[in-house]
C-alpha cells in the first residue's frame, strides 16, 4: 500500500484531508475509519475522487477508478484524532491535532515534505524513464525547475496580500462618485448549491465597495431539492432588496439556468458568475471604473485565481494577456470575470444548451465577435471555487465539456468563414490544436541567407525536401560574402541537384535587413519563409501549420516554436519588454515540460516572433516595406513584426510547427567593441521608433508577469513594481537597478 496526504485542513470545527491510496494493483479498494482519542470511531465523510496523476505514475497508465479520497470530519479543540487507512492487507494510522496540523502546515515542513517527495524511489523511476526518453541534459533541466519550484505554493499567497487593494483604497472606493454608474447585474445559475458555497457568493457581493447592483439567481434545483437554496435568497432578499431569486422547479441545464437568470437582469452590463466562487471587494468597482475609462468598450474581462474548498487559500493565479483572440482558440482563457454589455448580449443571443459544458466558451466566442471593443483588467477580479469534480481541478472529470469545447471552436470557425479542417486535444485536457485546410496550394518561397557553412545549409534544405509534407516550395539562398570555395561548389550542385533551389548573390557589407529584402525581390511565392540556415526541421507538417494561420486576411506573419539540439526552448513566442526591449519566451523549458498554463504549447498572438523561421504574405511585406535596414543587426525581425502590427495584421505563434535551431552559427556574437557599440545604436533605434508599447507594455503579456525572467513568473515587488516595464540596458534607471 501507497498513500499521501496532500492536504490537511481546519475550517469551522471540522478536519478535512484530501489524498490518495494505492494498493499493489488497481483493484484493490481503500478502506477508511476516523477515531478519537478513546478510539471510538468518528463520523466522517467520504467522497472519493479521481487521481489519473498518481494511476499514471504507479501503474504506468490511467485507470477508471478512484484512487483520491476527499474525507472531512468534526473536531473539539485540544484532542487527536487518527485517520485509519486499509488497503491491499496493510493498515496506517496518521494522527491529527492542531498542533500537528499547525507544524504541517507550515512553510518549513511543507518545503521539506516536497523535498521528500522528491527522494523516493518512485521519483527515481520516473526520473528515469524521463532520462531514458529525453536525455541526461533534459533530466537535469527538469530537476532544477522542479528544485527552484519548492516555494512556489507560498509565492502567490504572499503576492496577493501585497497588492491587494488596502484597506484605505477599499474605503476610498465605497465613497467615490463614477461619472457614470451603470447598474451591474450577477447572473448566477444556481443547483442543488451547498449553502455555505451559496452564501459565502452573497456575502462576497454584499461587501463590494460599488453599489450599484443587482443579484439575479435563477434556482434549478428539481422540486423539493431547492428548498435550501430558496430559504437562503429569500434570508438575502428580505435584508437587501438588490438579491432576487427565481425558482424555476426544474433543472433546465446549466444554459438553460443561466438563461432564466439573464432574463430577470435589468443591469446595462451583466457580470457571469458560478454559485460556489467569490469575488474580491474591489471586482465591481474595477468593472465599473473600466466602464467609464473605456465606453467603447462592451465585453470586459479579468485575471482570476483558484479558491480551495474551505475558502481559506488561494492559488494557481491566472494572468492573462489582453484580447488574444488565437489564444482563444486553443484555450477558454477568458473565464471569469466576463462581463457583457446588455445591448451586445441580446444581439449574439444567450446560452445555447447543446454547448453545455463548454456553453461559457461558446458564448464568448459569439460576444467576442461581435463586440465593438474588448478591455481586459490586469487584476485578479475573481476566486474560482476549486473541488475534485470540477474541470479545474480534474478536467477528465468533465471530459464531455471539452468535447463541447471543440464543437465550440469549430462553429467560431464556420461564422468567421476560417478553413478548420479538425480541432483535437492539445497537449491536455481543454487545450485545443486545429488543423486548417489550404487553398489553392500556394508556392512558398523560403528565404536563406548563407555565409559559408554549406553543411548546415544543406542539412536546413535537406531536411524540409525530404520531410516536409507540403511540397510547393522554391528555395532562394542568398549568399553573403562567403570565402571557401567549398561553399561555392556545393551551390552549384545543390542548384543542379534541386530545379526549386536558386542561389543569388549580396556582395554587400553584413546588413541581415538589406540581405533579406534583396533576396525577397527574387522570390516568387504568395508567402515567404524566411528562415536561418542553421535550422532543421522536425514536424514533417511545418509548412501547413504556419500556412493555415499565413492565408488568414488578418494575419500578417506566422512564427514557430523552435528547439536548442538538447530538446529545450530556444523560441515560443516573442514578449516585448523582456530584457529590456525584447525577449523569447520559456527559454531553456524542456519541450517535455509544463509551462504557464501551457502557453508554450498554445496557438496564439504575440507582439513579435523570430525571423529564424518566421512566414509572411508577400503582399505584407511589400506594403509594410520589408525589413528596416537601419537596424542591421539587432531587433530587425521585431520591428518588422511592430510594422506588420501597426497595420493591424496579427502575429501568430503556431507551436506545432516545429524546428531545431542550432543559433546564430553563421554570424557569430557580438565580441568585439564595433559590434557591441552597434548593438547598443541599434537597441536605442528600436527604442525610438516604438516607444508606446515600451512604456505601456506589451498588450499580450501581463503586468502582474516579471520582464527579468522568460518563465511568466510573477514579478519580483522588491525589484519591479506593478505595470513599470523593465528599463532600457545602459540607463541610468537600470545601473541603478543592479
Amino acid at each position: 500500500m501507497k498513500y499521501k496526504i496532500d492536504v490537511v485542513r481546519i475550517r469551522e470545527n471540522s478536519i478535512t484531508l484530501n489524498g490518495w491510496v494505492i494498493g499493489k494493483t488497481p483493484n484493490e479498494r481503500a478502506y477508511f475509519e476516523v477515531l478519537d482519542e478513546k478510539h471510538n470511531p468518528v463520523e466522517f465523510r467520504y467522497v472519493a475522487t479521481r487521481r489519473d496523476d498518481v494511476s499514471q505514475i504507479y501503474y504506468k497508465q490511467v485507470y477508471d477508478c478512484d484512487f483520491g479520497f476527499d474525507i472531512q470530519f468534526p473536531y473539539e479543540r485540544g484532542l487527536s484524532y487518527w485517520l485509519v487507512i486499509r488497503c491491499g492487507g496493510r493498515t496506517a494510522r496518521v494522527k491529527y491535532n492542531e498542533e500537528l496540523i499547525a507544524k504541517r502546515s507550515s512553510v518549513a515542513h511543507k518545503r521539506l515534505e516536497k523535498i521528500r517527495d522528491l527522494m523516493n524511489m518512485e521519483t527515481v523511476r520516473v526520473a528515469m524513464d524521463f532520462g531514458k526518453k529525453h536525455g541526461l541534459k533534459a533530466l537535469f533541466l527538469k530537476s532544477k525547475h522542479k528544485l527552484q519550484g519548492l516555494d512556489n505554493d507560498y509565492d502567490y499567497a504572499e503576492w496577493y496580500k501585497l497588492t491587494r487593494p488596502t484597506e484605505e483604497e477599499l474605503a476610498k472606493q465605497r465613497t467615490a462618485k463614477l461619472p457614470y454608474q451603470p447598474l451591474l447585474s450577477i447572473v448566477i445559475p444556481a443547483y442543488k448549491t451547498p449553502e455555505k458555497y451559496l452564501r459565502e457568493m452573497l456575502d462576497s457581493i454584499l461587501a463590494q465597495t460599488y453599489s450599484n447592483w443587482e443579484v439575479c439567481v435563477a434556482n434549478g434545483s428539481p422540486a423539493g431539492e431547492g428548498k435550501l437554496v430558496e430559504k437562503v435568497m429569500n434570508q438575502y432578499a428580505q435584508k437587501d432588496s438588490r438579491f432576487r431569486c427565481e425558482n424555476l422547479g426544474e433543472n433546465l441545464g446549466i444554459s438553460g439556468n443561466t438563461n432564466a437568470a439573464i432574463r430577470m437582469a435589468s443591469g446595462d452590463f451583466i457580470v457571469l458568475a458560478d454559485h460556489d466562487d467569490t469575488l474580491p471587494e474591489h471586482a465591481l468597482y474595477e468593472v465599473a471604473s473600466a466602464i467609464n475609462a473605456h465606453p467603447e468598450c462592451d465585453v470586459i474581462y479579468s485575471d482570476e485565481d483558484k479558491l480551495d474548498m474551505d475558502g481559506g487559500a488561494l492559488f494557481d493565479p491566472h494572468f492573462k494577456p489582453d484580447f488574444n483572440p488565437d489564444l482563444l482558440t486553443s484555450v477558454n482563457y477568458i473565464c471569469h470575470l466576463f462581463v457583457v454589455k446588455r445591448e451586445l448580449l441580446e444581439q449574439v443571443g444567450g446560452f445555447r444548451h447543446e454547448y453545455d459544458g463548454a456553453q461559457d466558451y461558446d458564448f464568448i466566442f459569439r460576444c467576442t465577435e461581435q463586440a465593438k471593443g474588448i478591455f481586459h483588467i490586469p487584476k485578479v477580479l475573481y476566486h474560482w471555487r476549486c473541488h475534485q469534480d470540477s474541470t479545474a481541478s480534474n478536467p477528465e472529470s468533465k471530459l464531455y465539456a471539452f468535447e463541447a469545447g471543440s464543437r465550440a471552436i469549430m462553429a467560431h470557425y464556420e461564422r468567421c468563414g476560417i478553413p478548420a479542417e479538425k480541432v483535437e486535444k492539445g497537449v491536455d485536457y481543454g487545450i485545443y490544436h486545429t488543423t486548417f485546410r489550404i487553398p489553392g496550394d500556394p508556392l512558398v518561397s523560403v528565404v536563406i541567407p548563407n555565409k559559408d557553412h554549406a553543411k548546415d545549409l544543406d542539412l536546413c534544405i535537406r531536411s524540409i525536401l525530404e520531410r516536409a509534407t507540403y511540397r510547393n516550395l522554391e528555395f532562394v539562398v542568398i549568399e553573403n560574402n562567403s570565402t571557401e570555395q567549398e561553399t561555392f561548389d556545393y551551390y552549384e550542385a545543390i542548384q543542379k541537384e534541386f530545379s526549386q533551389v536558386h542561389v543569388v548573390r549580396w556582395e554587400r557589407e553584413f546588413n541581415y535587413s538589406a540581405i533579406n529584402n534583396f533576396g525577397a525581390q527574387f522570390a516568387k511565392g504568395e508567402y515567404l519563409l524566411f528562415l536561418n540556415n542553421d535550422t532543421e526541421i522536425i514536424a514533417p507538417n511545418l509548412f501547413e501549420e504556419m500556412l493555415g494561420f499565413c492565408q488568414r486576411k488578418d494575419v500578417g506573419i506566422v512564427g514557430a516554436r523552435l528547439l536548442y539540439q538538447d530538446d529545450t526552448i530556444q523560441h515560443a513566442g516573442v514578449v516585448i519588454g523582456f530584457g529590456g526591449i525584447a525577449g523569447h519566451t520559456f527559454i531553456g523549458l524542456h519541450e517535455a515540460e509544463n509551462s504557464y498554463f501551457h502557453r508554450a504549447m498554445c496557438a496564439q498572438d504575440y507582439s513579435a516572433v523570430t525571423a529564424a523561421c518566421m512566414m509572411t504574405k508577400a503582399s505584407v511585406f511589400r506594403e509594410v516595406g520589408g525589413f528596416t535596414e537601419e537596424l542591421a543587426v539587432a531587433f530587425n525581425d521585431i520591428d518588422y513584426c511592430m510594422k506588420v502590427r501597426a497595420a493591424d495584421y496579427l502575429v501568430v505563434y503556431a507551436p506545432y510547427a516545429v524546428l531545431y535551431h542550432y543559433e546564430s552559427k553563421s554570424r557569430g556574437l557580438e565580441d568585439t567593441p564595433e559590434k557591441v557599440a552597434r548593438f547598443n545604436r541599434e537597441v536605442a533605434t528600436f527604442a525610438r521608433r516604438w516607444p508606446d508599447i515600451l512604456r505601456d507594455g506589451d498588450p499580450y503579456y501581463n503586468p502582474n508577469l516579471t520582464l527579468r525572467k522568460s518563465n511568466f513568473a510573477l514579478r519580483d515587488l522588491l525589484k519591479e513594481k506593478i505595470g513599470e516595464p523593465y528599463p532600457l540596458p545602459g540607463t541610468p534607471e537600470a545601473e541603478a537597478r543592479k
